[in-house]
Order: C-alpha cells, then structure tokens, then sequence
C-alpha cells in the first residue's frame, strides 16, 4: 500500500505472500539461546540464526522471493546485481534453481570467500573499484549488454518484502514468550525495513533496533537527522554493511524503527568470539553486530528478552580477527 505521503509501506498481507511463495526454497532458521551469553550481557537472548539460512545469510529470502515473482519473459534474460557477497551468492543460488544466468557486480575488496560462494552458484563475476558509485555503473554497463533484470539488494520491493519474513518467523517461534526487543543489522536497510514493519504489525509494543559499525554510520546519522546521509568511506570489518539507505527502505525504517545503536569493530570481533566459543557458532562481522550492540548498550536491554538477528555466517575461517 502506499501512504498519503507517496511512501510505500507493504501490507502484512504482501509480507505473508512473499513468505508462501518462498516457503519451500528457503530454510525456517532455528532460534538458539545460551545461558553463558544471558549471564555475559545481562539480558535474555534468542538468537535468530540467519547465519544458517541457504548461502548463508538471510539475503536467500528476498533473493528468492524476487526472482520467483519475475514473469517467464522477465527471467528470460537473466538477473544482475551489485553486491559484497552475501546478496549475489543468494542471487545466484536462485537464479541457477530457475534456471537463468546471473551476473553479480562485486567491489574488489570483497571477501574471497564470497566471491567463490557466488562462483560456485554458476554466476558469472565482473570486479569494480570499492565504491557505490562503481557498483552502480558496473551493473548498469551489464544492464544495457546483457538485458537481465535488475534485482537490487535491498532497495526493492520485492526483496524487503522477502526479508520481512525473518520477522514474522521468529514471532511465530517466541509465540509463548514474545520478544521485548528485536535487534537487527542495518546497511542498506532491506532486512532492517522489512523485520521492523512485520514486528511491529504483528507485535506493536515490541522495540526494533537497528545495529551499525561506528566506522559506518551513515544509518544513524540519517536517521537521526531525517534525510538520507550518503555512505563515503566506509572503514569496518563489517563488509556486508557498507551501503546506503534507499528510497524505499529508509522511510520504512524511520516509520518503524526506534533507534539504530552504533559498536566499535573490536566489539564486533568481541561479539564474534562469544558466539563461536559460548553458541559454537561461526558468524561473520556484519551479523554479530547485533550481538554486539546488546552487550555495549546494556543500560537499554538490562533484564529484557531480546531478539536478535545473526543474518550471515559467510566467514573466511583463515582470516578469522582473533
């Protein structure tokens, strides 16, 4: 539906479309906790573990429930996006699962790791410089050679709308003990916006926190200030949140979001070890931020249940930062 403002806001009903139409790609992730992490970070924690989900990230939602919209004439040509990694594995997962080729843009600097995961799914990988400008005339060069279309990571409808459902899959999963706060990652806001609209339709006085890398705070300080900051030199181990807010996701986040909380990179790697030694789980800079931002905002969650979101694992075990 779109508001009296122009600005578009999906329905539950839209959100609980997507989550039918994917239901047999994607995987309902489980929900984990850890006494030893409680005790750590004073609140309690139910750990949503995205970091399990195909390719490994939740990006496999909103990939999924894109392409499996696409007419068979939009398909035809291919699908093409610019991502670090964790979107354009996805992409090309999907995309090899219908059938059609993918052509994923990549920054150079992104992780090996990511670009193998998106070899590996059969997509075809061109490099740009680190920048979004780069990633954007890269894929529009593809764009006019190839005729694919165009799935962008996170400022999509059809994306967010996919993303929405970790939202709804871990309320259903706390059914019998309802989340205080949910805390989610935030780069280009697609998972952020669709889990803050889909908690809030279904659990009004549950809390949605957005969690940011300090080196990457263009999220924080667009919504503090209430227009869109342009992401420019993004400095963090955080590689899967280096990106701008968009057009669609950035209204949806100031509508349901109550506020976004920054951490330091050594709280992430902080974050990273408690989940691998305390959960004996491996998950990477940009989904332990969450995690991170609960154990350095304490005076916020102190005694609450608390939701967060592990939205990938894709981590290069040879490179691990301790």
């Amino acid at each position: 539906m779109t508001r009296a403002d122009g600005h578009w806001v999906p329905s539950i009903e839209e959100l609980s479309l997507a989550r039918r139409r994917i239901r047999d790609h994607v995987h309902v992730t489980p929900i984990m906790t850890s006494g030893l992490i409680d005790d750590h970070v004073g609140s309690r924690v139910s750990l949503k573990c995205e970091h399990l989900q195909k390719a490994g990230a939740f990006k496999a939602r909103g990939a999924h429930n894109a392409v499996f919209s696409m007419s068979e004439a939009e398909a035809a040509s291919g699908v093409l996006t610019h991502s670090s990694g964790n979107h354009g594995a996805a992409l090309a997962l999907v995309a090899r699962s219908r059938g059609v080729p993918a052509h994923i843009v990549m920054p150079s600097n992104a992780p090996t790791v990511k670009k193998s995961a998106v070899l590996g799914y059969g997509a075809a990988v061109t490099e740009c410089e680190p920048t979004l400008m780069a990633r954007e005339k890269a894929v529009d060069q593809l764009q006019r050679s190839t005729g694919g279309y165009v799935v962008h990571p996170y400022d999509d409808r059809a994306v967010i709308c996919g993303q929405a459902g970790v939202g709804l899959e871990l309320l259903e999963q706390l059914a019998d003990d309802p989340p205080d706060a949910v805390v989610v990652p935030v780069g280009g806001g697609g998972l952020l916006s669709g889990v803050a609209t889909a908690v809030k339709a279904r659990l009004p006085g549950c809390k949605v926190y957005g969690a940011e890398p300090v080196g990457a705070d263009d999220a924080k300080r667009s919504f503090d200030l209430g227009y869109v900051v342009p992401q420019t030199g993004p400095d963090t181990i955080a590689d899967g949140l280096l990106t701008s807010l968009g057009q669609l996701t950035f209204p949806l986040i100031k509508r349901s979001v109550d506020d976004i909380l920054l951490v330091g990179d050594s709280e992430i790697v902080d974050a990273m070890h408690l989940l691998y030694t305390r959960a004996k789980q491996v998950v990477e800079p940009s989904g332990a931020v969450t995690l991170a931002a609960v154990n350095t905002h304490r005076q916020v969650f102190d005694g609450l249940h608390v939701a967060v979101v592990l939205s990938g694992g894709n981590v290069d075990l040879a490179e691990l930062p301790w």
